[in-house]
């Protein structure tokens, strides 16, 4: 027994590591010491079972211990591993040991070294891959964020004199990061700047518009290339000089590419002021690039979230040119954000001032969560109203006022985008790609749904499948949130997004994926569906009703509606802002293990005697009687797993007064039973398994990540806790019902 403490006291010791603290603004004294630490862990690192991640981490640790000969070595023994894969796997990692390799033995500095190294790399690459090849030297959030990243990870260390072995690791990789970018980026910029120039005619361009104002735009041909083509634009807010990949992307399939900005970003040098103006912008830009002897008159666009904003916007004026659009994940202003069904959320606070307050982009304010979490912190437990938001920030946000001008979905949000009628003579071809997790998604699915509705004929394709909003723009990771994502979901978008333009602007075959006009997949089952709307996704509805019959920690749903009348209450303390209610929206993780009761109401239904697939977007009526004017409702969708995990399908977050009309605000009638439909949720494809069982949350939003609606029928953005010292009653009844898209 001694001697076995004694071994498991030696292996606990072996597994830990001296650490040295280190003052995080101490760069020379970091710059010395992290080396040590690594070729300290080098020694007692051990071989894992996974091989491939064990040599990810020892590459690293190597080139930051000077190990540069054995960081090559290592390289070399992971792509033999990888030799089905990416040919470019680690290829920047490989360039950086050469370069640290030859600068030991040469006596040059890491730019003298690296440069023709670099240039080496590059030539033999074809087009494709070299744009592939730039993104590994260019951070996407600049190089600040890694450094945060470190320091944080330094910080955490500093506690202790020693560090477990995976601790260390990670210490290390994190200044490994650091110290690659620091050295690479800057000189990788410029030398790509050289190397893009060789390959393409890029051209910067200002464009003006007929009401003076300047539009920034860079044309991209591919040299070689001769006489007018079809032409693909791509029209955003996210001026970014480095963005080689979106900007070359579409003269590498044969088109010329146009990269245009938001007047006031780039090169323009008018004023900065999002959405209002790129409807008409858009569209002059359209019909500058028409009457270019480059151009062949027809023209595609594609693009995410706030570029799939700014195509619906340039589709409204139906300039003749454009032949197609490819919106993924599309923003709507007024339904989607800053705003969910007319109730604020904080999510977009800080992007106002990421895309305001420079010409590219601010990514030191934006990727700062620390200061977003302290703010929405400090307005909740403060109680002050939510349009002081900005005042506890210190940051003035004028266009977060501007927006709480505007709580309905008035002519101010409608003459941004084609609205109701405005969909009808939209006839070009559309390709729509969203994902069920996509915080965006009600926006890209409400333009569906209103394209078909005025429009029934439109050609208008959906793509969705388990994605989140970045995840929908590049074809999905294999995990999501922790849910291990069915293999058939993973597709490439800019694949099926260029084989799309090849079929509307060159005569190509369709892509093979749109069998139908909605294409998802369904989660559990591992394939692809088709339908010809969303409606025939499923082949019944399921609906269930609240009763007030309950068993264990919960409520039984039924499928009959009950001949009693009958309410369960529920009280909803709004001046209490020590807690919070409603956080069942944005899920993370997909797949839980337990739900937090304390609040809401929940309501299970029966298992299910056999395997059935929930596909679409649920909906229902709820009939309530409140003791004040209005309020925020919560409604989650879960799949209770036989082994009793939760599976997050759906939720719906929306504003009771604007249930009937987004646009106009009809209150509730304190001590009358009202009916509030709801139907903009999230639409979903899952197969749930036998004994499988639905739970609904019914619950009242108050909580950090959104407005808190008091109830006085004022503007809720005015309201403050002390409007909430009476608390919210409601009685909820039994012909409340919730509707559920199925699939037998």
């Amino acid at each position: 027994m001694a001697l076995l403490c004694l071994l498991i006291s030696f292996c606990c010791h072996a597994q830990r590591v001296h650490f040295q603290k280190l003052n995080e603004t101490d760069s020379v004294a970091i710059a010395r010491q992290m080396p040590v630490l690594a070729n300290e862990v080098l020694a007692k690192y051990q071989h894992t079972a996974d091989q491939n991640s064990y040599l990810n981490d020892v590459f690293r640790l190597q080139i930051l211990a000077g190990r540069n000969v054995d960081a090559l070595k290592s390289i070399a023994a992971l792509c033999g591993m990888a030799k089905n894969t990416d040919e470019l796997l680690y290829k920047q990692h490989e360039l950086f040991a050469q370069t640290r390799l030859k600068q030991s033995s040469g006596g040059l500095s890491f730019n003298q070294t690296y440069k023709p190294l670099f240039i080496d790399a590059f030539s033999g690459l074809s087009n494709k891959d070299a744009v592939h090849f730039s993104l590994a030297f260019i951070t996407r959030s600049g190089i600040n964020e890694v450094k945060k990243d470190f320091t944080q990870a330094l910080s955490d260390a500093d506690k202790n004199d020693s560090l477990d072995i995976k601790d260390a690791v990670i210490l290390c990789k994190k200044y490994y990061l650091l110290n690659f970018y620091q050295q690479a980026e800057a000189i990788s910029k410029t030398l790509l700047n050289d190397e893009f120039n060789k390959r393409y005619i890029i051209r910067n361009q200002l464009i003006k518009t007929k009401d003076g104002a300047s539009i920034a735009a860079i044309v991209v041909r591919l040299k070689g290339f001769t006489g007018p083509q079809p032409v693909v634009l791509q029209y955003t807010i996210y001026a970014d000089s480095t963005a080689w990949s979106s900007i070359l992307e579409p003269a590498l399939h044969g088109y010329t590419g146009v990269m245009a900005y938001t007047r006031g970003k780039g090169l323009s040098p008018d004023q900065i002021v999002p959405y209002e103006n790129d409807g008409k912008d858009a569209n002059e830009v359209i019909d500058w690039i028409s009457k270019q002897s480059w151009c062949n008159g027809k023209i595609g666009m594609y693009g995410g979230s706030y570029n799939g904003f700014t195509q619906w916007a340039a589709a409204k004026y139906h300039h003749p040119a454009l032949k197609t659009i490819v919106p993924y994940v599309a923003a709507m202003s007024g339904l989607g954000l800053p705003m969910e069904n007319n109730v604020f959320i904080n999510a977009n606070y800080g992007w106002f001032l990421y895309v305001t307050n420079n010409k590219y982009l601010d990514n030191e304010v934006y990727y700062n969560p620390q200061r977003w979490r302290s703010m929405n912190d400090k307005w909740y437990t403060s109680g002050v109203a939510y349009n002081k938001l900005d005042s506890i920030d210190g940051t003035t946000n004028p266009l977060l006022q501007r927006w709480l001008k505007h709580p309905g979905f008035d002519r101010y949000w409608q003459e941004q985008i084609p609205y109701q009628k405005g969909f009808a003579n939209i006839n070009i071809p559309i390709l729509t790609v969203t994902g069920y997790y996509d915080d965006g998604q009600i926006s890209a699915i409400h333009y569906l749904q209103e394209h078909l509705k005025y429009n029934p004929k439109a050609e208008h394709y959906l793509i969705i499948g388990p994605y989140d909003h970045f995840g929908a723009q590049r074809g999905g990771y294999p995990v999501l949130r922790d849910y291990a994502v069915d293999s058939v979901a993973l597709i490439s978008t800019r694949d099926i997004t260029f084989q799309w333009l090849d079929h509307i602007l060159k005569g190509a075959k369709k892509p093979a994926i749109l069998q139908d006009r909605v294409n998802f997949e369904v989660m559990g089952a591992n394939k692809w569906e088709h339908a010809a709307s969303i409606p025939k996704m499923a082949n019944t509805t399921l609906n269930l009703y609240l009763t007030d019959k309950k068993e264990g920690d919960h409520y039984l749903l039924s499928d009959k509606k009950t001949d009693t009348l009958a309410a369960l209450n529920q009280e909803v303390n709004l001046a209490d802002h020590q807690t919070s209610n409603n956080n069942n929206y944005y899920p993370y993780p997909i797949i839980k293990k337990e739900l937090d009761h304390s609040t809401g109401l929940f309501f299970m239904s029966q298992p299910f005697d056999k395997p059935v697939e929930v596909n679409g977007m649920f909906g229902g009526s709820l009939k309530a009687m409140i003791n004040k004017k209005d309020m925020d409702i919560g409604v989650s969708l879960y799949e209770v797993m036989p082994n009793g995990d939760f599976f997050d399908l759906s939720y719906f977050l929306g504003r009771a007064s604007y249930a009937e009309d987004m646009s106009v605000r009809h209150l509730l009638q304190p001590g009358k039973i009202e009916t509030i439909p709801f139907y903009r949720s999230r639409m979903v494809s899952r197969q749930l398994s036998k004994g499988s069982r639905l739970l609904v949350i019914l619950d009242i939003n108050k909580n950090s990540f959104a407005q808190v609606n008091y109830g006085t029928g004022k503007d809720v953005s005015t309201e403050t806790v002390s409007d909430g010292k009476i608390p919210l009653r409601i009685h909820w009844y039994n012909d409340s019902f919730i509707s559920v898209p199925i699939k037998q």
